[in-house]
């Protein structure tokens, strides 16, 4: 079957207010409100576990179940938002991140917060995250626009980062942590009619009879038969496993260093700062060289600043400084993995497919966040996880080497 693409202005019908440019704001509004306040749990953390008399794994487990799900949950979003449209996943998935929020606020039990700060709130995100608005730019998006489109939807969830994690602290010294939460789940909401804007008209009949000549299980079929997508899912693992245990306990790992949590903030923010220009670059720079490259640096690069930053004191410049290397690497491995599915499949079934490379990035996630908390509990040091970081970090380099990066070869259906 030869591998056709429908010219997206026909079927985003993205006429009247709904220009490009309105669709590129909303969707990076959407990414920057959704990825802003989970970015800030590793600030719940130790309050949380404070007023409840928890251990770290209790919290770590929540959030590690929350990440797992997201994963879980990412290609079956794809799926329903690849036949159905994005506006109605993104705007189910906010309410569900919402209403975990709100919940989050009034746990009081592991069990409760499991549901709220894990299930819910995964779900939520699977819905509702950048990862849909990056599918929706992939579909909206003209080819020779997609990679900075992109670049641009990454970039967002990361100023989000910058905006909500100096926020989250100033709501929490301020107002509290329950406060704080609802603050969230209130923002959450705007969500909604933003979405509005990455709304897609259902495809004519002769476009459904030429799209749905492959089935969602015979893109997936595809795709695990294809040894490169399966290199580039392994890869997604690492980036996962760093991200989530960087974003949950890099600022109790400062406190614990003797340094005032209010700069864990702003190294985090750092982090969501510097990751804009990454992304920004990423987005542009991958039309100027192989992909795989860029992938492969991004991970070797972040295993280095990892080594570099554990193995010296701590102080504020340190701190800073490794926050500066790591935004930029942060959330820039997103534009070259989603844009690489694009290259090899085509648009089809997009959001599934890279739903299921982001489950493989979830699942590192969940593993970073849980083996994070239990290595501390048992240990009382994170040392031994960041030296996994490192070797994750050093395999997915050398496995995104071999990425060949061209559209799948398809047998082309003869007329009889």
């Amino acid at each position: 079957m030869a591998s056709i693409e429908i010219d997206p202005r026909r079927l985003s019908g993205a006429t009247g207010w709904r220009t490009p440019l309105v669709i590129i704001i909303c969707g990076c509004l959407i990414s920057m409100l959704t990825f802003g306040p989970r970015s800030t749990f590793g600030f719940f953390m130790q309050p949380m576990s404070r007023d409840f008399t928890w251990g770290r794994d209790v919290f770590g487990l929540a959030v590690a179940i929350q990440n797992l799900l997201w994963g879980i949950g990412q290609p079956i979003a794809g799926a329903i938002a690849d036949r159905f449209g994005a506006v109605r996943v993104i705007s189910a998935g906010a309410l569900l991140y919402a209403a975990g929020l709100i919940i989050m606020s009034h746990s009081s039990t592991p069990l409760s917060l499991d549901l709220s700060a894990g299930v819910l709130i995964g779900f939520g995100l699977s819905g509702a995250s950048f990862n849909l608005v990056l599918s929706a730019f992939g579909k909206l998006m003209p080819p020779e626009w997609r990679g900075v489109a992109l670049g641009a939807g990454t970039a967002a969830g990361s100023f989000g980062q910058f905006i909500f994690a100096p926020l989250g602290v100033a709501l929490l010294d301020n107002f509290g942590w329950q406060t704080a939460l609802a603050a969230f789940a209130c923002m959450m909401l705007l969500v909604v009619p933003l979405s509005l804007a990455l709304t897609t008209r259902p495809l004519a009949k002769a476009e459904t009879a030429v799209t749905e000549q492959q089935t969602i299980r015979g893109a997936l079929a595809e795709a695990f038969g294809h040894r490169s997508y399966v290199l580039l899912v392994l890869g997604f693992f690492t980036c996962g496993f760093q991200l989530a245990f960087i974003t949950v306990h890099l600022p109790a790992y400062l406190v614990d260093r003797g340094v005032p949590v209010q700069l864990g903030g702003w190294v985090i923010a750092t982090i969501g700062l510097f990751n804009i220009i990454g992304s920004l670059s990423v987005g542009w720079l991958q039309n100027k060289m192989p992909k795989r490259y860029i992938l492969s640096s991004l991970y070797f690069i972040r295993a280095l600043a990892i080594v570099v930053f554990i193995s010296f004191p701590i102080t504020t410049l340190s701190a800073i400084s490794f926050g500066v290397v790591t935004g930029l690497m942060w959330l820039s491995s997103v534009p070259p993995t989603s844009s690489l599915v694009a290259l090899m499949f085509g648009t089809r079934w997009l959001a599934t497919l890279y739903g299921f490379a982001f489950f493989s990035h979830q699942v590192g996630g969940f593993l970073g966040v849980w083996l994070g908390a239990i290595v501390f509990e048992k240990f009382n040091s994170y040392t031994p996880i960041w030296w996994l970081s490192v070797l994750f970090g050093v395999l997915s380099a050398l496995i995104n080497l071999p990425i060949v990066e061209e559209p799948v070869h398809r047998a082309v259906v003869q007329p009889a």
